[in-house]
């Protein structure tokens, strides 16, 4: 591998780390939220939630859906408490409180020091709402709809800048899902309005729910016909699964994240020269994880109760060697993501784990997430790398070493990620970092284990955890390093 100053990708957005809680499961409701347990604050919100949200440096966090805001009226989550309405939640065929709604959560995500990603609901309603909406959270007063903000106790305007122009449309399963064309028109009269209120805002326009669907393709070129000049992000949405245990298929999955992410951006580009734009979109990938576990233990929810246990994968150690690679998919395009959301924040499909009335803890994709978050930060740079591959039963040519840089120059610091997918050997790995003359190994960690399936519970909480014990030795500008068989590995270097 070959590690150079020079290799500039791009600046990493910290909005890369971002997350996602949508009232689904217990997300928000024996999630961050759960009046009565003993770390519950003054507001209801868990302290100890907060505590592991704050290690993750979360930056910003999606709200309040995905599905769900594709039938919310946002109007039922704001004002006294004991007024608010209880609805069905089609989207989940769960009952709402809106017990927590936009107020309850800005004041969270200031707790934890996270922008907030607004979502607007273009399944159910349309831009009038998304202008209403607008006013009442970012005007700062003298209208019917920031008044009455003010009148709810929130004097100040929240300020949320990044919004997204709905969830899904194209999905059948979305609550009032659209043709290409049909949102296209819908996101860009709610994308002119909502911009007349607040010129500072940035857009978000749903491209496919995902490189499955029939229509991918067609339908991100369709939008952008519409929307190109009004929003400043596309969105994509992407999970992985293991159904066929096949391990080695399954940690080379982010191939197809790689191309998927490629071809988003030709259409982009493709649209851009079309209508001879000056500007170059922007990608969102505001949803992305690993998500099969629970498909089963879903299907046994009864439906309409309030907040049921959906969508908790009890995740394994080859998932976070996954996620690693997800992340290290993320940035090796951080010149056009600027946002990534891995959903979600808390229980469902989540890096951590809540009992209600009872103990939080770290699943095992907590940390590639964290180290990301915490040492990602700066320039992304290109490593060249010649690495030895295999085939599995799902794919080809599957490099075993996979790996991103990341370059701080106001903090010296250099930090390289990397994942060996080998399942039975170490790999032994040669970097030349010559351009970085005078940097020392601050540490190399590494998470790994002999059990692949090995899970981190309420009662085995630190099952699998990261250690600092890894093998690295930097010499005459030669990093010398041998990553663990199935292992996700942060070398961090600092000069001298």
């Amino acid at each position: 591998m070959i590690v150079d100053k020079e290799f500039v990708i791009g600046t990493v957005d910290p909005r890369l780390y971002g997350s996602f809680i949508e009232h689904v499961g217990r997300a928000v409701y024996g999630g961050i939220y759960e009046p009565g347990h003993p770390e519950a604050d003054e507001r209801g919100f868990r302290r100890d939630v907060i505590a592991l949200v704050r290690e993750l440096r979360v930056p910003i966090v999606r709200y309040p859906g995905g599905n769900f805001v594709s039938g919310y009226e946002w109007e039922d989550g704001v004002g006294p408490a004991a007024a608010r309405k209880r609805r069905l939640d089609l989207a989940w065929a769960a009952v709402e409180t809106n017990e927590v709604g936009t107020n309850e959560f800005a004041s969270w995500a200031e707790k934890v020091g996270a922008e907030v990603m607004m979502a607007v609901n273009l399944g159910t309603r349309g831009p009038a709402d998304a202008r209403n909406l607008i006013e009442y959270c970012n005007h700062p007063g003298g209208t019917y709809w920031s008044d009455l903000r003010r009148s709810h106790g929130y004097e100040a305007p929240h300020k949320f800048k990044t919004w997204c122009l709905g969830n899904e449309m194209d999905g059948p399963w979305q609550i009032g899902g659209k043709t290409a064309d049909e949102y296209g028109r819908a996101a860009v009269e709610t994308a002119k309005l909502m911009k007349w209120v607040d010129p500072s805002i940035e857009l978000v326009a749903c491209g496919s729910s995902m490189r499955d669907m029939p229509t991918f393709g067609q339908w991100e070129d369709t939008v952008l016909d519409h929307t190109y000049d009004q929003v400043d992000y596309l969105s994509l949405h992407a999970y992985y699964g293991n159904r066929k245990d096949d391990t080695a298929s399954f940690v080379a999955k982010t191939l197809e994240m790689d191309d998927y992410i490629h071809s988003v951006i030709a259409v982009c580009d493709y649209a851009k020269a079309k209508k001879r734009s000056k500007k170059t979109m922007m990608l969102s990938f505001d949803e992305w994880n690993v998500w099969y576990h629970s498909a089963d233990a879903d299907r046994q929810i009864e439906r309409w109760t309030i907040a049921p246990p959906r969508i908790e994968d009890a995740y394994t150690l080859e998932d976070a060697i996954v996620v690693g690679c997800m992340i290290i998919s993320l940035l090796k395009r951080a010149d056009r993501i600027r946002m990534a959301c891995i959903a979600q924040l808390v229980n469902v499909i989540a890096p951590i784990m809540t009992a209600n009335g009872g103990d939080a803890w770290r699943q095992t994709i907590f940390y590639p997430y964290m180290h990301a978050s915490l040492y990602g930060r700066g320039v992304s740079l290109k490593p060249i790398i010649r690495s030895p591959k295999y085939d599995s039963a799902a794919y080809t040519d599957v490099p075993y070493l996979e790996s991103a840089a990341v370059y701080d120059e106001e903090s010296e610091q250099l930090t390289i990620f990397a994942v060996n997918r080998d399942l039975k050997e170490g790999l032994e790995v040669e970097a030349d970092l010559r351009q970085f003359a005078g940097y020392r190994i601050a540490e190399h960690l590494v998470l790994d284990g002999p059990d692949p399936k090995a899970r981190n519970t309420e009662v085995q909480p630190l099952r699998v955890t990261p250690h600092a014990g890894g093998s690295s030795e930097l010499r005459d500008g030669r990093l010398r390093t041998i990553l663990p068989k199935l292992s996700w590995n942060v070398i961090r270097l600092t000069k001298v």
